[in-house]
């Protein structure tokens, strides 16, 4: 089984007023990943969402990664106009050419990409991890982020074929 770090959408835009939930401290959980990731040997692979008219204008400053995770020569970034990763994008194929049977998901925005994402991975019989405090979410009218990130982990862990692993416990 081939392992990867998978960072959904985590770009520029989750900082822009009003930035997401706990940004840096997940921005800081990402580099600190991702630098576990690479001196185990794993690929990290990233999903940038794209959306003409809004913060994730592709070629935007805020469709940019941040410089601190931007993605190096080598890793597989799969571009998304959709919610889910796999939603028009060819991506299944892309993890399957890489050999990649197993993913641990952290990124932006639990409810949405992330929950799109997760979900179908699952399904297609993809191991799937989430790292349980490397993703997050804005305030919603009706949840706060926090409680939208916690609700979402508890579900997962409550799904049968995906893992919510807090960071310091993951096998990397």
């Amino acid at each position: 089984m081939s392992s990867a770090l998978l960072i959904i959408d985590f770009q520029n835009a989750v900082f822009i007023d009003p930035p997401a939930h706990r940004a840096d401290e997940v921005l800081a959980r990402i580099c600190e990943l991702i630098a576990r990731a690479r001196k185990a040997g794993m690929p990290v692979v990233y999903v940038q969402h794209n959306e003409a008219g809004t913060a994730w204008e592709i070629d935007s400053d805020s469709w940019q990664f941040p410089a601190a995770i931007a993605p190096q020569a080598g890793d597989y970034v799969c571009a998304k106009q959709h919610s889910s990763a796999f939603q028009q994008t060819g991506f299944e194929a892309g993890l399957a050419e890489r050999g990649i049977t197993e993913i641990f998901v952290c990124g932006y925005a639990s409810e949405f990409c992330l929950d799109s994402a997760i979900r179908q991975a699952a399904a297609l019989g993809i191991k799937t991890n989430v790292i349980a405090d490397a993703h997050t979410t804005r305030n919603r009218p009706h949840l706060d982020a926090a409680t939208i990130s916690n609700h979402h982990n508890w579900v997962w862990s409550e799904m049968g074929q995906i893992s919510v692993i807090p960071a310091a416990q993951l096998p990397f």
